[in-house]
């Protein structure tokens, strides 16, 4: 049976609309009517090169990942959800016994299903299967867009909370103002942040997450002629200490840091400004290879995490700071378009504005036939 238009990636520059059949699903699956999904930039990545590191692009794909949706089917297992139900979709299903799994920490399954990651298809389509209990119903004050913000949002909250522990009346700093690491400022503001500090190379963005979440603001310094990576960031950390009055010790230290660029000097910088004593999350994925200063590490006793996706009680956290006001998404979608837009919708979050300048936060496509402007 076919009446499932969804938006595929073919080859690498190579996308269009294609028929595909409606999934069928087993006994403890839903069947989801997609109606909102934003663009990440892995779908973007997946556009341009065709591959995330060992993740390649072999055969079409569905793009898209971040998503919210109508229940259209149950299986005779799911007792908790009804056709109707209006859901978050969190997009990887695992599976369930491995190590990772039976730990709590699923994301790490090697197992897993994940959405728009080769070989499995994405969400941009008109239905998606799922496990019933990865579709999270969405409380009436919650939208359908503000579902599929939950995707990213989860991001932060795994960095933020999960791993990073914080705490209220602690500080943070964040490292690059792109969507990940705006809802990581709101994330620590809704944990009853102390202080937090947004880094970035572009003054407008600096701006945008002044207004959002952030406290405080920092425009790193320029490089030197024939200054090294690791001399250059010792020498910016040394003037954001300066400009915002950071110690490494005492009440004006940092807590936690959180990279969500993958720049080298990002990482660089942020350990010479952790707290002796703090933590550094790694969300954002950039070069592989980066030259860190271990013996600050060592001697500041830092811990170091990295962070993939989201896991056990990141998606039900999501929902309920946005249901409960403390966190707004909204500001945060600054660009909608139909299903029959996407591509265009791509090529303004590639471009990062759109044809009349406006900057792109977050574009959210709808699901056939769903107006772009409803919620």
């Amino acid at each position: 049976m076919a009446d499932n238009p969804s938006f595929v990636l073919r080859a690498v520059e190579d996308v269009a609309y294609e028929q595909r059949a409606i999934p069928e699903i087993s006994g403890d699956e839903v069947l989801v009517e997609v109606k909102k999904t934003g663009i990440c930039g892995s779908d973007v990545h997946y556009l341009v090169e065709g591959r995330i590191g060992d993740f390649i692009v072999k055969n079409p794909m569905v793009l898209g990942h971040e998503s919210a949706g109508i229940i259209s089917k149950v299986g005779p297992k799911v007792k908790y959800l009804k056709v109707g139900d209006r859901v978050a979709m969190e997009p990887g299903a695992t599976c369930r016994s491995c190590e990772e799994c039976k730990a709590g920490r699923y994301n790490l399954c090697t197992d897993i299903v994940f959405a728009a990651t080769p070989p499995y298809d994405g969400t941009l389509g008109r239905y998606y299967r799922l496990p019933a209990d990865l579709a999270y119903p969405l409380p009436d004050n919650v939208t359908l867009e503000d579902g599929a913000m939950m995707e990213p949002l989860s991001v932060g909250i795994h960095s933020v909370s999960n791993l990073g522990g914080f705490r209220a009346n602690q500080s943070i700093a964040i490292f690059g103002c792109g969507p990940v690491g705006l809802l990581c400022m709101a994330v620590a503001k809704a944990l009853g942040a102390s202080r937090i500090i947004a880094v970035d190379i572009v003054s407008s963005r600096l701006e945008f997450a002044k207004e959002y979440a952030a406290t405080d603001i920092y425009l790193p310094v320029a490089a030197r002629d024939g200054e090294s990576k690791i001399d250059y960031s010792r020498r910016n950390a040394e003037n954001m200490k300066a400009q915002l009055g950071i110690d490494e010790r005492g009440r004006r230290a940092i807590d936690l840091v959180i990279d969500a660029s993958g720049a080298e000097v990002s990482i660089q910088t942020g350990l010479y400004i952790a707290k002796a004593g703090g933590t550094f999350v790694q969300v954002g994925m950039g070069n592989p290879n980066v030259t860190i200063n271990i013996g600050l590490v060592t001697t500041k006793e830092l811990v170091y995490k990295g962070s993939f996706r989201y896991g056990a009680g990141d998606y039900p956290l999501a929902i309920a700071l946005v249901a409960q006001g403390k966190i707004d998404l909204k500001p945060l979608v600054t660009h909608r378009f139909t299903f029959d837009e996407a591509i265009a919708a791509f090529k303004a979050t590639r471009a990062g504005k759109t044809e009349d300048g406006k900057g792109v936060i977050k574009a959210i496509i709808s699901g056939p036939d769903f107006p772009a402007d409803a919620a």
